[in-house]
C-alpha cells in the first residue's frame, strides 16, 4: 500500500495520513492494525489558504492585456486627461480591467478618489 488517510474530527476537518503504511489483517475478524508515521493534515486551513489565493491582486499584464471587449470599440475616443495623474489612471486600468478613457472618465466623476472609481467600474 501507498498510503492511508484517516479523517477525524466533527466534518472530517482533521486527516491522519500515514505515507507508508504496514498493514495488518486479525485473521478472526475485519479489524486491521497499521503501523507507520501519521501526519496530520488540516482540511480548514487548506480552505482557508485556497480562498485567500482567490483575493489577492489580480496580475497586472494579464488584466490589462484584456480589457473589455465592448469598451474597446466604444470607449476608443481621447479624452481629457488634465486634473487626472497618470498613475492614478494606470492603476484604474489596472485594476478594473478597463480601457484608458473609461478610466479618466470614472477617476473624474469620483473627483480623483482612486478607490471610488475602481469600485464604480466594477460594479
Amino acid at each position: 500500500m501507498k498510503c492511508i488517510i484517516v479523517y477525524y474530527g466533527f466534518a472530517y476537518q482533521i486527516m491522519f495520513v500515514i505515507s507508508k503504511p504496514d498493514v495488518f489483517k486479525s485473521p478472526n475478524s475485519d479489524t486491521y492494525i497499521v503501523f507507520g508515521e501519521a501526519k496530520i493534515e488540516d482540511l480548514s486551513s487548506q480552505l482557508q489558504t485556497q480562498a485567500a489565493e482567490q483575493f489577492k491582486a489580480p496580475n497586472p499584464s494579464t488584466s490589462a492585456s484584456q480589457p473589455e471587449p465592448s469598451s474597446t470599440a466604444q470607449d476608443d475616443e481621447d479624452v481629457d486627461e488634465t486634473g487626472v495623474e497618470p498613475k492614478d489612471i494606470e492603476l484604474v486600468m489596472t485594476q478594473a480591467g478597463v480601457s484608458r478613457s473609461k478610466a479618466v472618465k470614472a477617476l473624474k466623476a469620483a473627483d480623483g478618489d482612486i478607490v471610488t472609481a475602481i469600485m464604480e467600474l466594477t460594479n
